[in-house]
């Protein structure tokens, strides 16, 4: 599993984004803004919980505000990964007016997302402590937003998978079709990238044998009932690492969880996302 995740993200792709981000929502300018406000006012803004959760995000949602105003003061008053209350300050900001409203729901839905993807994760982490399984994430994100996504995860208290297509291989089900069996597409990959984990996915016990006799790293159990995990996981053994997959729920996870695979991934982390609520209001004009 890539455990490295981005502690920290990489400046090209934040600007990246927050170009892509003004250019789609400020576009020419912000003309209600820049009608109504003197571009020398300045204020004090406060980024306020409303729901319990877990703050993701922050730093680069900071960015986005500096981006416009350089000297802006941005004042967390959480750390990323923290658990907050409803009515919790969550940061302080000072600087022009013009680039608090402006930057406002550009920063918001950064924040938000990121934040709403760590709350989630966070309840599927606190569903499995008393175990030994760790929560994974997918591939399933935003197109852009990969980078981003994940560190929302590990803020949460999950792990990363494979961060794309070329830092593991993940052996199919329309892999093994091409390639004929299990095990000629495990030679094909191992021939061809010695050094990379390969990860299986099987749906039958006969798969998981054949993974097995071809020395898969990691295999995937893949939408499997509880009963038939369980005998896979005692099948495997410690001869591969295993990976629960395919319908997780919040509901399901701990029966999951009590077969004994090292891994559940959990697709719903990032792709079905409920944003955490943050309100800004302006405290004061100057």
């Amino acid at each position: 599993m890539n455990t490295a995740l981005t502690e920290r993200i990489p400046e090209e792709i934040i600007n990246r984004l927050i170009d892509q981000a003004f250019e789609e929502d400020i576009g020419r300018g912000d003309v209600t803004t820049d009608a109504i406000i003197d571009k020398r006012a300045l204020a004090e803004a406060i980024w306020t919980a409303r729901d319990v959760g877990i703050v993701a995000g922050i730093t680069i949602a900071g960015q986005v505000f500096m981006r416009l105003d350089p000297d802006v003061q941005w004042m967390p008053k959480v750390d990323e990964g923290e658990k907050v209350s409803a009515g919790s300050e969550i940061v302080v900001v000072r600087g022009r007016v013009r680039a608090l409203l402006t930057a406002e729901r550009i920063a918001l839905n950064i924040a938000q997302r990121m934040s709403g993807i760590a709350t989630r994760t966070r309840q599927f982490v606190e569903a499995v402590k008393e175990f030994d399984t760790q929560i994974l994430d997918t591939r399933k994100t935003v197109p852009g937003w990969r980078l981003l996504d994940k560190y929302a995860v590990k803020a949460g208290g999950a792990q990363n998978h494979r961060m794309g297509l070329y830092d593991m291989a993940m052996i199919k089900d329309n892999h093994i079709v091409a390639a004929g069996s299990i095990e000629q597409a495990v030679r094909k990959v191992r021939n061809r990238h010695p050094e990379l984990k390969i990860e299986v996915e099987t749906t039958t016990l006969r798969q998981v044998e054949e993974a097995l006799s071809s020395r898969a790293d990691i295999i995937m159990l893949d939408n499997m009932n509880a009963a038939a995990m369980r005998e896979a996981v005692e099948l495997i053994k410690d001869r591969a690492k295993t990976e629960a997959s395919g319908n997780i729920t919040l509901e399901r996870i701990r029966k999951v969880a009590e077969t004994g695979v090292d891994y559940i991934s959990v697709g719903s982390l990032t792709h079905s996302v409920d944003a955490f609520d943050i309100s800004q209001n302006i405290q004061q004009l100057n």
